[in-house]
């Protein structure tokens, strides 16, 4: 029996959909195609454990798993939720009859329970570009996700909890943020504030008419001086970021897996690169977003 099941890729800051085609047929075997990386190709055995202590198992038959298009390189575990739900439905071992207008991601443990995946926030504007009803991944980046209106997002724990969704029609519980009142709420409070530097008129001054007129600034001093410690400061007295721009870093950080139990980013990042970067490094030693 032939079963589709959606999930997502991600390249740079945007997302392409990845349909997961799983055919299980007579005979013996497991074959994945559609280029998958190392990471995916070993997910047979976090599947196959996971199942099994969940109460299911991998069926001893023939079964084929095309991640299509296949001439894009997929990589990372984020595909283990997929592919073990595909073939759960392509071996009637559940019934799913909705399961195609849902993205599913997540990496499983051998206990079946979910890890966080990276790039949440550009699947989960994909999925709604593309019309899908909801998104279905890991309880630690719904919220994430959830920034994403229009689009159902539920948060798991457990493959169990999606089992029984299609199979028994339990409900998952959805995750809900208002997207305009979590921006507003976060942008008072920075964690590094300016008002936190006691002393240093001078080079306080001159960091004040740098953030006003949009200037470049570079600090020079011996190590302990402050340098690092007045620049991560800086955000708190520039001007708040505007929505968009929040989506844009939010969407940045969660690509890189930096954004874990929290919603959208109302704060402008800092980066603090190493002393031995390149010099072609050193043009951006200090960027925000």
């Amino acid at each position: 029996m032939l079963k589709k099941v959606f999930g997502s890729a991600v390249f740079g800051v945007e997302a392409t959909t990845i349909t997961v085609e799983v055919n299980v047929d007579s005979g013996i075997g497991y074959h994945l195609v559609g280029l998958p990386d190392n990471a995916i190709k070993e997910s047979n055995y976090r599947i196959a454990a996971a199942l099994q202590n969940n109460g299911y198992k991998i069926p001893g038959k023939k079964i084929t798993i095309n991640m299509a298009p296949a001439d894009l390189r997929k990589e990372g575990s984020a595909y283990d939720l997929t592919l073990a739900i595909g073939v759960l439905a392509a071996s009637k071992q559940i019934e799913a009859e909705d399961l195609e207008r849902y993205l599913i991601m997540g990496e499983l443990s051998l206990d079946g329970s979910l890890q966080p995946i990276k790039g949440a926030l550009p699947i989960a504007v994909k999925a709604r570009e593309e019309g899908f009803k909801g998104f279905i991944l890991p309880q630690q980046n719904a919220k994430e996700a959830a920034i994403v209106d229009g689009l159902e997002v539920y948060g798991i724990d457990n493959i169990k909890q999606v089992i029984n969704y299609f199979d028994k029609g339990e409900p998952l519980e959805q995750t809900i943020i208002n997207t305009r009142e979590e921006f507003e709420k976060n942008l008072d409070f920075p964690e590094f504030d300016f008002s936190d530097v006691k002393g240093q008129e001078g080079i306080k001054r001159c960091m004040e008419i740098a953030a006003a007129g949009g200037h470049n600034i570079i600090l020079i001093g011996p190590p302990g001086a402050g340098k690092t410690m007045l620049a991560k400061r800086l955000p708190s007295i520039l001007p708040p970021m505007t929505l968009h721009e929040a989506l844009e870093t939010t969407k940045i950080h969660s690509v890189v897996g930096r954004v874990k139990d929290t919603g959208l980013m109302a704060q402008r990042p800092f980066r603090s690169p190493h002393h031995t970067i390149s010099d072609v490094a050193h043009y951006n030693v200090y960027k925000y977003i």
